[in-house]
Order: C-alpha cells, then sequence, then structure tokens
C-alpha cells in the first residue's frame, strides 16, 4: 500500500478503498468544524438562554414590586347638594358595600341615605329633652360605629348606627337603624347641669367609657360596664361615675383609649393632657405637654389611628403631628411627639383613621385632602377637592371611598386609590420609630393576633441575617474547602485522590433538607450540651495536626521512606478522630473547671444571649453543605495548572510549599476566586438549612450564639401566608429582588475580579 493513501470502506459494503492523505484529512476538517460550530451554536444558545431567563426573573420580580412604587391618589366621584340645611353636621360613615352613607345632624337628626344617587332612605330623631341642645360631640374607634353627643343639661346619649346585612329571597338587604346601647334617655354626666363642652367615647373590651367636659373646665368620667347573670342571663349594666379634676384650658377634644387606661384631652391653650385613668378612682394627671409653638397656633382638629396608641394633632398653622406615650428608664410613660407630616397650606379642619390600617386622613379650610402613613413616615398624596373648607371626613371599612363635607350641606364622595401607604424606603431600610418602641429601630414583624397591629416592614434584619448566614458558613467551609483542595490536588497520591475527591463531590448531593433537620434536631442540642468541645476541637484540631507533622517529621528517615508519598493524610484520619472524642469527652470536666458547671449559663451571666438554634449550628451546617462546591471547583483549578509550571519550579530549586505558594496558586487564583464566591452566593441562596437550623428572629447582630432571619426563609415561612396582591406579598417579592440583586452584584464581581486575575497571570 502506497504511503500517500490509507484505506477506508464504503458506505454500501464492507470493500476497502484507499483513499489519499490530503481527501482524508479534508473530510476530517470539515467534520471538525461541523462539530465546533454545533458546540459554540449550542454553547451560545445555552448562554442567550441563560441571560434570557435571569431577564425573565427580574421583569417578574419587578412587576410584582412596581405597584408599591405607584403613587397613591383620590378623584372626586360625585357630589351630594344641600343634603341638610337644618343642622350642623357631626358625623358621617358608610357601610362596607359602599351603598348606605349616614349622616349625624346636630339637631339631633340622622340621615341615611343612597350613595349611588344621594336619595333620602330614612330619617331618624333621637329624642331629646324640651329645651335640651347638643353642645358636643365625639365618636370611638371608626370599627365600632359608636358615637356621643353631649347637652346642655350635663347629660350625654350614647348611640350607634348598624349596617347588619340581611339576606331575602337571594337579595342582600341593608336595614339602616340607629341603636342605644344604654338606653333611649340621656343619663347625667355631671350632676352640677353644666354644659358639655367636650365629650368623648370609647368601646373597649372593658365595657364603655364616656368622659366629658363642663364649662368650669372640669373633668368627668363614666364607665359603663356591661354583665350578664349567671343565674338569670339578664345583661345588667354597671354605671361609675368619676370626677378628674379641673383642666388648665376649656377643653376641646377628649379621647380615650379602647382599653380604657388612658385618656388625652386636648384644650383651648394649645395643650395636651395625658390621664391614667387604669384604676378611675385614683386617676392620675401624667403630662401636660404643649403641642403648639406660640399662642398664635391653636390646635384645631386631633383624633386616634387605629389602634388608640397615637394621637394626631392638626394645628391652626396647617401643621400635622404625631404623638404617643414612650417608656422611659424608669418605666413610666411620657407622651411624646414623634414626627411631623406635610402640613396643609391652611388650618386642619377635620382628621379620621383608616380601618384596618395605621394610616389616616386629614383636611384644611383651603379645600385640600391629604393621607399620611405613620409608619412609613409620609404624605402619600395631597390633592384639592374643594375651594370650600372641609368640616367633616369619613372613610369607608374598605377604605376606597371618602366622604368630605363642605359648608352649606354640599358633600363630596371621592375615591381613593391608596393600597401600598406601609412601603417606602424609609420604612424598609431606615430606622423607625414604631408605637409602643422607646427608639427608633430595625423590626421585621409582619403580622400579629390583633387588627390594630402596626406592621413593621425593615429589610434590614433580614439583609444582615442573610450576610450573618453566609458569613459563618464560609468561615467553616472556605479554609477547609481551600486547604483541601490544595493538598488533594498537589501533594495527594492519584490513587487516594480518585478515592477523596468523588466521596466529597458526593456530600454535594445531600439535600439540604436533610441537613437543616440534623442540624435543628440533633446538632443543635448536642452543641447546646457540649459548647466547650465544639471550641475545643475548633482550636486543638489544627494544633494537633501540626503537632503531628512535626513528630512525622521526626520519625527516621528510613521508616517515612516505606510510606509512599501523599499517603501521610490518611495517618491523620485516627489522629483527628480521637482528639474529636478527646474533646467531646472533656466537655463536662471544662465545664465545671471554668464555667461553674454550664458554658450556656455562664454566657447568660456575662451578658451574651444564647438561643439553641443560632449562627454557630446553621455556620456548622451550612458550612458543611458548601464545602463540597468550593472544593470541588478549587481542585480543579489547581489541578489543572500545566505541569511545566511545576516542574520548572522544582527543578530551580523551589520546594514543593515554595512551588504551590508561588507558582500553584497564583495561576490557579481565577479558579480559586470564582469557587469561593460561588460558594458565598450558594450560602446566600440557601432556604432549608437556615430555615430549619435558626429560630427565624430577624435579630440585628452578629452574635454567635443568636439565631437570625434570612431574605430567602422569610420568604419561605410567609408567602403562603400572605394576601395575594397586599402590601406583605410584594414586599416579599422585593426581599427577592433585594437577594437577586445582591447575588448578581457579587457573582458580577467576582466575574470582574476572576478576569483580571486571570489577565496578571496569563503570563505564566
Amino acid at each position: 500500500m502506497s504511503e500517500n493513501q490509507s484505506l477506508s470502506r464504503t458506505k454500501d459494503n464492507d470493500t476497502p478503498t484507499f483513499l489519499p492523505d490530503a481527501e482524508r484529512r479534508t473530510r476530517l476538517r470539515k467534520y471538525r468544524a461541523i462539530k465546533d460550530f454545533i458546540s459554540r451554536f449550542g454553547v451560545s444558545i445555552g448562554g442567550v438562554n441563560v441571560i434570557i431567563a435571569l431577564a425573565l426573573i427580574f421583569i417578574f420580580l419587578f412587576i410584582e414590586v412596581l405597584p408599591m412604587l405607584k403613587a397613591s391618589s383620590v378623584k372626586l366621584k360625585t357630589r351630594y347638594e344641600g343634603m341638610s340645611r337644618e343642622g350642623s353636621l357631626m358625623f358621617m360613615d358608610m357601610d362596607r358595600y359602599q351603598e348606605i352613607g349616614v349622616s349625624y345632624y346636630d339637631n339631633g337628626k340622622v340621615i341615611f341615605f343612597d350613595i349611588r344617587d344621594g336619595s333620602h332612605i330614612k330619617t331618624i330623631e333621637f329624642d331629646l329633652p324640651e329645651g335640651v341642645s347638643i353642645t358636643s360631640h365625639g365618636a370611638g374607634e371608626p370599627r365600632t360605629n359608636i358615637k356621643a353627643v353631649g347637652l346642655s343639661d350635663g347629660t350625654a346619649l350614647v348611640l350607634e348606627h348598624n349596617f347588619d346585612v340581611v339576606h331575602s329571597g337571594g337579595e342582600r338587604i341593608i336595614p339602616p337603624e340607629i341603636l342605644y346601647p344604654y338606653g333611649r334617655e340621656p343619663f347625667t354626666v355631671d350632676e352640677n347641669k353644666e354644659p358639655l363642652t367636650a365629650v368623648g367615647v370609647q368601646r373597649g373590651s372593658r365595657g364603655t367609657a364616656v368622659a366629658a367636659a363642663t364649662m368650669d373646665k372640669r373633668l368627668l368620667l363614666v364607665k359603663f360596664d356591661t354583665r350578664v347573670s349567671f343565674m338569670t342571663g339578664e345583661t345588667v349594666v354597671e354605671i361609675q361615675k368619676h370626677p378628674l379634676g379641673m383642666a388648665r384650658g376649656l377643653i376641646e377634644n377628649i379621647f380615650i383609649t379602647s382599653n380604657h387606661f388612658n385618656l388625652f384631652a386636648t384644650d383651648s391653650i394649645g395643650m395636651i393632657h395625658f390621664y391614667d385613668i387604669t384604676r378611675p378612682e385614683d386617676y392620675k394627671l401624667v403630662q401636660s405637654l404643649r403641642a403648639v409653638p406660640d399662642r398664635s397656633v391653636d390646635i384645631t382638629a386631633a383624633g386616634f389611628v387605629l389602634g388608640t396608641t397615637s394621637l394626631i394633632i392638626g394645628r391652626s398653622d396647617g401643621s400635622v403631628s404625631q404623638y404617643f406615650p414612650v417608656r422611659d428608664e424608669q418605666n413610666i410613660f411620657n407622651l411624646q411627639k414623634i414626627r411631623d407630616f406635610q402640613p396643609h397650606r391652611s388650618a386642619v379642619t377635620a382628621i379620621t383613621s383608616e380601618y384596618y390600617r395605621k394610616g389616616f386622613y386629614t383636611a384644611d379650610s383651603s379645600g385640600f385632602l391629604a393621607g399620611h402613613y405613620p409608619a412609613s413616615h409620609r404624605t402619600v398624596f395631597m390633592t384639592k377637592i374643594s375651594d370650600d373648607p372641609i368640616t367633616t371626613i369619613a372613610l369607608s371599612p374598605v377604605q376606597r371611598m371618602i366622604f368630605a363635607s363642605e359648608d352649606h350641606g354640599k358633600i363630596n364622595l371621592l375615591h381613593v386609590d391608596n393600597p401600598h401607604p406601609e412601603a417606602s424606603i424609609k420604612a424598609l431600610w431606615q430606622k423607625v420609630w414604631y408605637e409602643g418602641r422607646s427608639k427608633p429601630d430595625f423590626i421585621w414583624q409582619s403580622s400579629s393576633a390583633t387588627d390594630d397591629f402596626e406592621p413593621k416592614f425593615s429589610q434590614v434584619p433580614l439583609t444582615l441575617g442573610t450576610i450573618k448566614a453566609a458569613f459563618y458558613a464560609m468561615l467553616l467551609a472556605m479554609p477547609l474547602a481551600i486547604m483541601g483542595a490544595i493538598y488533594t490536588a498537589y501533594f495527594m497520591t492519584s490513587r487516594m485522590r480518585r478515592l477523596v475527591k468523588p466521596s466529597i463531590e458526593i456530600m454535594e448531593a445531600l439535600p439540604t433538607v436533610i441537613l437543616g433537620f440534623l442540624a435543628g434536631l440533633w446538632l443543635a442540642p448536642f452543641v447546646e450540651n457540649h459548647l466547650p468541645a465544639i471550641f475545643s476541637i475548633i482550636i486543638l484540631t489544627p494544633l494537633t495536626i501540626l503537632l503531628f507533622a512535626f513528630l512525622w517529621s521526626r520519625i527516621p528517615a528510613r521508616i517515612r521512606k516505606k510510606i509512599t508519598s501523599g499517603w501521610e493524610a490518611a495517618f491523620l484520619i485516627p489522629v483527628v478522630i480521637l482528639m474529636g472524642w478527646f474533646c467531646i469527652f472533656m466537655s463536662p470536666f471544662i465545664e465545671l473547671w471554668f464555667f461553674n458547671g454550664s458554658a450556656r449559663q455562664w454566657l447568660t451571666d456575662v451578658g451574651i444571649t444564647y438561643d439553641q438554634r443560632n449562627a454557630l449550628v446553621v455556620g456548622l451546617a451550612m458550612g458543611f453543605a458548601v464545602i463540597p462546591t468550593i472544593f470541588s471547583i478549587a481542585e480543579d483549578a489547581i489541578f489543572s495548572v500545566p505541569k511545566h509550571l511545576t516542574e520548572g519550579s522544582l527543578a530551580l530549586g523551589a520546594t514543593r510549599w515554595q512551588t504551590v505558594s508561588k507558582v500553584v496558586l497564583l495561576t490557579a487564583s481565577p479558579g480559586i476566586f470564582s469557587a469561593i464566591m460561588i460558594g458565598f452566593g450558594r450560602a446566600v441562596g440557601e432556604t432549608m438549612i437556615v430555615l430549619m437550623a435558626t429560630g427565624n428572629s430577624p435579630v440585628l447582630n452578629f452574635n454567635i450564639f443568636e439565631g437570625m432571619r434570612t431574605l430567602s426563609a422569610n420568604i419561605a415561612v410567609e408567602l403562603t401566608e400572605t394576601a395575594v396582591g397586599g402590601t406583605h406579598y410584594r414586599i416579599l417579592f422585593l426581599s427577592a429582588l433585594v437577594l437577586f440583586i445582591l447575588t448578581f452584584m457579587l457573582n458580577t464581581a467576582a466575574e470582574i475580579v476572576r478576569q483580571r486575575l486571570r489577565r496578571k497571570y496569563s503570563s505564566l
């Protein structure tokens, strides 16, 4: 056979055919070109698909978050002209279906009307004694519908409207009615029969309380305690009357908290009086606080927000402020001004609160209506709706419609679009002073058992918890994985490497839910009961390895040469196991000698909080999960260093450790850095381990003995419990977006650093 020919076979039969070498090489080049094209195309398509997938994930998350960025608005829906010209409007309200409205007038009439067209439905007059007029009025929390009117003869009347739904013939019917929970006849508040200049009412779990002020500046309290007789089943109302002393100025507004512990009164000279009425017979004037800058400014409106903890004050200069009691170091509550909101252009004339959120609305004498939300510390909108002063405002129970009455009986019905007032940059990323707290703080607490709860949506504890969990995991995983990769790739024999590397990589296949389960149910109690052993192992194991290495170097060379180079690590296995057993065995004795028998109690005594499921447990469990990822990538990078570099270094007289540190690690540094960042990214996004191995408490510290709550774990815990489209729901998607951006930035920074390292050491 000629040297420039080659043997080939046809496709149809096995008859050998001779082809020239040039033609064969041409066919091979074409075949390789096709394979190269397919490979490049496949890799390119895969890369583009990854980019598209990431972009779609980002777009989806952003779309879910976007509604929180939408500005709130209010639009005029309809206007009712001349509802009643017989008296001044005191209160307004509407049913939850936004079909029937009610208005109370100071001539003793209550008018129910159809919200759709303003048509009259029903008029009810409550009985007033002959010659007696209404001199003051007050309302309880909007959810209770309870109202009180003070009369000119020192008496008062408590009443409420009712919108109970009745279903008849497949139709929903709302029969409007007025109820008198304590009788149709007015009850006596002031025995001296002085006109009541101000009245306040509140219904709570402890009954109903009515407070009133008289023309001669006396403050009086009446409490109704309703009890059901165990023997007869009859309802018995017990009335208690308590004088609360004299006020400095003429009382204009009175507010009672729903638990009947506190009473707030504002007077004509701009003071807020804070009373402790937990025991009315031993009442205490806790504080009198000036709420105006000078005598030229008056308090023109006041009201509670949901929960009756925060008091909102509106002034004649248009300013609006929030006050609530704050506990001091002596465990005494003092009323403090917490924050100011965007001021109105003229005097504030009306304030009303939302039914099921902590927001509130204010109106002024120039026709502006504004919506505010305390926790986000912002005014969500301020819109001019009229050219006349607004005297009364009332919000629907579903917080979508609002009544705004003007002078001369004109009533505006407005549609309010204010879905996410809780969300703002300040509420999510800055300290917020929440009700009941002694100072501003970062807090995540999304829900509670009560409707008047103030949600707290700070992302700072969750973000810090994510970084904390990843930090302690990397603190364990990074040195073990990288040092193990160096030894496995460069010092270990090939036979031992073939056993060790797959074994470590198999660890990555362990489900994280199993690791979290073991960490929460076994590792956490073990660490708590053997705390000295854990730190003894961390400290003594490296020292034991160094001691073993020193002793190994002292063994006669003729004995050491019998051990194949690279198998020395096998002799460390029983040494490390023995040291671990020794530390665990000595743990009770160490606790007895140095920690008075309990390391955990000793930590508590010195002021260090210890939780059973803490960052130490998470670091051990999640570090174990991250080690295979870092080890595998770093080991491949080190093992792939060209042999001619290491052989050249050794030929020039460098030791193996000098070669590793000066040549191998520098050349493999891009791969090692990538391994670290990929491991860190996995630790940041880990869910199940931190979900099961921590207490999921969103604390704000780096204490290794306390738990944390991460962004991913928080999403897993709370997403299933949220109302789709609600603020809590969208804030969880914001957390996912923050996590996505955080990992994207880390990976981008890692790739930039890796490329720079690659260019720097490519000349090697």
